[in-house]
């Protein structure tokens, strides 16, 4: 990627900023059964997957009750199009975040004025530079990095411009959150309920 091209750092919303500062954990929340879990967590940021979009609806409503950052996986909820009427349901509903892969989805949830999530595969180099280049263009709040292992192998720059990114995949443990905070993630994402309470205190004890 050219000198000319590379975006400048986007910053952390402070809403966002809020909701990691004691727990570094995004709860991946897959499939309905595991929503009372999160929502008796210390986690305050969740992304929704899995979900029928029949029972989406509540999910997102108690939640957001209880005070909760709540993005849902646009691409991954059955009966959900990847469409810019999907987004306009969830806002609707009060979801207030949105992640997809694809950019078109990133720009109209920015539209509305939602929190916007994209997430990104690198599997190579010409992927990560495609990467880099389609992040520069839809401005996302957050990039959800996958897989986590792969991010000490990417450059400073690649970090700098998927920043503030969240690292997600292989996860596993209380380690896997400190290794993705150190390589310079915001977050790190676990479907692991386990970790869905794990504070920054704890992690430095």
């Amino acid at each position: 990627m050219s000198e000319r091209a590379t975006p400048r750092p986007r910053p952390v919303k402070p809403q966002l900023a809020a909701a990691f500062q004691d727990v570094p954990v995004c709860a991946s929340v897959v499939g309905p059964a595991r929503v009372k879990d999160f929502a008796s967590a210390a986690s305050q940021v969740c992304v929704l997957a899995s979900i029928p979009v029949g029972e989406l609806t509540n999910a997102v409503r108690v939640l957001v009750h209880l005070g909760k950052t709540v993005f849902v996986n646009i691409d991954a909820c059955p009966g959900l199009a990847q469409d810019r009427g999907a987004i306009d349901f969830l806002t609707g509903i009060g979801a207030q975040g949105v992640v997809s892969t694809r950019a078109a989805l990133i720009d109209r949830a920015r539209a509305l004025d939602m929190l916007t999530m994209q997430k990104v595969f690198v599997t190579d180099r010409s992927n990560l530079n495609r990467s880099m280049e389609g992040v520069g263009r839809s401005s996302p709040d957050l990039v959800e990095v996958m897989p986590a292992p792969i991010i000490p192998w990417m450059p400073e720059e690649a970090r700098r411009v998927l920043s503030p990114f969240v690292a997600a995949g292989f996860v596993m443990d209380a380690a896997g959150v400190a290794h993705s905070l150190a390589m310079g993630a915001v977050a790190a994402a676990t479907s692991d309920p386990a970790l869905w309470s794990l504070s920054r205190d704890q992690l430095r004890g």
